[in-house]
């Protein structure tokens, strides 16, 4: 690392990495849909690159369970049946559960200052009642949490369970809850880690996830 204030060459991203992202965003918000074919050519044209790079950004997401191959017939967007959906909220309680232990043994006031920045997106978005944008707010606000653990294999692994759970979400959206409940849910997260009381705070996050897995179960 170079001296304060010196100028440092920012990271530059590859192309796979970039077209990964443009899938990842097209799958999380439907633009490609759950059971979508991907060809190859069209996807090539329509992202104006070669098929090389995109061939290895299909790869990577194949990797990480968003898209599925199959044999003789191609490259798919993955479906979510109950189960899966069960198994995507289970997972993330998981792994949300060990961040939020390791961030109250590691800078509670860092996550308290990040997440209260999270939290006042979550409200804009509530108080505009836009649902899309409600969605971006509490996969951020959940982000964070993982982030402020301060570990990247947690960070790593919950990235794509977020995207699995926003599938979830596009499919059931009358299942979402109403603004202020979900304002009030993650307020509550944010002072249990504010107020130093793990043993809250682990309950509220399993709350969190199980009532999650119940909603989308009723729908």
């Amino acid at each position: 690392m170079g001296r304060l204030g010196e100028l440092e060459p920012v990271p530059r991203r590859s192309t796979v990495e970039i077209v990964s992202d443009e899938l990842r965003s097209a799958i999380m918000y439907g633009a490609l849909e759950p059971g979508a074919q991907l060809g190859e050519a069209e996807l090539a044209a329509r992202l104006g690159i070669s098929r090389g790079p995109l061939r290895e950004a299909m790869q990577r997401l194949v990797q990480e369970g968003l898209l599925v191959s199959e044999p003789h017939r191609g490259l798919f967007v993955i479906t979510l049946d109950e189960g899966d959906v069960e198994d995507v909220y289970l997972t993330r309680l998981a792994i949300e559960r060990a961040a939020c232990q390791l961030i109250m043994q590691r800078n509670r006031g860092e996550a308290v200052a990040r997440l209260t920045e999270a939290l006042e997106a979550l409200i804009d978005a509530a108080r505009e009642r836009d649902r899309v944008a409600m969605s971006d707010a509490d996969q951020a606000f959940h982000e964070v949490l993982v982030s402020s653990s301060g570990s990247p294999r947690l960070e790593r692994m919950a990235h794509t369970l977020l995207v699995e759970t926003r599938m979830c979400l596009n499919a059931l959206q009358d299942t979402y809850p109403e603004p202020e409940e979900l304002v009030e849910e993650h307020r509550r997260l944010v002072d249990a880690i504010g107020d130093g009381e793990e043993e809250r705070l682990l309950q509220l996050i399993e709350e969190h996830m199980t009532d999650s897995i119940r909603r989308l179960r009723t729908s």
